[in-house]
């Protein structure tokens, strides 16, 4: 599944120049968040989107403005408004988006932006940060960025505050989209990687409907089972990842940390039990589980038996998903995968309001 920066990799490789939208700022009911991008190339087609209808369309018109122009700048948009006083869309809202300007012809930011694929693709994690100049519209300097790997490597310059760059792969920001102060100036920081791991344990009838929606809307997915035939290409294909185990009971080293989402789903209930013990001694920001009120209440005995507590018990989201009625294979699902996306919400709006207030003091 073909990412932003992978087609801008794909491009700058063929020695095609092109320009890229990204939503800086998002107020009212504007359709898509911070972060949202669309890579614009000289004929007009486009890849990835910032909102449809009428944004989508001035976006990529100041696209093809920078692409002739061979700079980046700043905008306004106003969905409430055309100009004429009208209303422009009927969803409203307003905000910024950056355009720029990609040049193929600059090794760097060749190199920056196969690098950033490269990392999203094999999981790793760095921190793209661009100079959009002192003033909050109007031209934007262009080939003033850098990428910042977590090891503390670099590639190009931007005139970024060492505090920052401190702050980005340490801090809340190591994982918000930031448009940010220092010193007068303002820098765009964006992470390099993927926006969490959901690791499905379960290849049965919820599992293979789950999966793909997992992967369908970012994030990375892992279906765990103890039956290597049930884990074929054709329920789980590229890029869901599978991994046949001897047993639940012993599982490889999962890694687990507050970007890992955990949907225990498999086929029994001491298998459920075997997962959800090694989830709750890991760190995994979301925990969730299949099963009934009274299944429920078996386990969290069991567990309490084996020293596990209220809190840790607290942790765990079961019966798994939205509360919408979902009966079948497929509803259920989506009620999962619902409930990933809000959890997903909530924590990248509380690392952005963390970023926000150290970029401000």
């Amino acid at each position: 599944m073909k990412t932003v920066y992978g087609v801008m990799a794909e491009l700058l490789e063929r020695g095609e120049s092109f320009a890229v939208v990204t939503v800086l700022e998002k107020k009212g009911s504007a359709p898509r968040g911070e972060g949202a991008k669309m890579a614009v190339r000289a004929d007009g087609s486009t890849f990835g989107t910032v909102g449809g209808g009428g944004l989508e369309a001035e976006a990529a018109r100041l696209a093809l403005e920078a692409i002739r122009l061979r700079r980046a700048s700043v905008h306004p948009y106003d969905l409430d408004r055309d100009g004429t006083g009208r209303a422009a869309m009927i969803c409203g809202g307003a905000g910024r988006m950056f355009v720029d300007f990609i040049d193929a012809a600059s090794e760097v930011e060749r190199r920056i932006f196969l690098e950033a694929a490269s990392l999203l693709e094999g999981g790793g994690r760095a921190w793209l940060v661009t100079d959009l100049g002192g003033s909050a519209a109007g031209p934007a300097p262009s080939g003033r960025r850098c990428l910042l790997r977590a090891d503390g490597g670099r590639i190009g310059e931007v005139s970024c505050d060492p505090a920052a760059a401190e702050m980005l792969i340490r801090g809340p920001a190591r994982r918000a989209f930031h448009p940010f102060l220092f010193g007068g100036d303002r820098f765009l920081a964006e992470p390099i990687c993927r926006r969490g791991t959901v690791r499905i344990f379960g290849s049965g009838h919820v599992g293979r409907k789950t999966a793909p929606l997992c992967a369908a809307v970012g994030f990375h997915t892992v279906v765990y089972d103890d039956r290597s035939g049930s884990l074929d290409g054709e329920s789980f294909p590229d890029p869901i990842e599978t991994v046949a185990v001897g047993s639940f009971r012993d599982l490889p080293p999962l890694c687990l940390d507050d970007d890992s989402y955990v949907v225990i789903v498999t086929r029994g209930h001491l298998h459920d039990r075997d997962v959800l013990e090694r989830a709750l001694r890991g760190g995994a920001g979301y925990i969730g589980m299949i099963g009934s009120r009274r299944k429920k209440e078996a386990l969290f005995r069991d567990l309490l038996d084996l020293g596990f507590s209220e809190g840790d018990l607290a942790r765990v989201h079961t019966p798994i998903g939205l509360q919408i009625g979902a009966e079948t294979p497929e509803e259920i699902a989506v009620s999962i995968v619902g409930e990933l996306i809000a959890s997903r919400a909530d924590r990248e709006k509380g690392w952005k309001a963390a970023l926000a207030e150290l970029s401000s003091s």
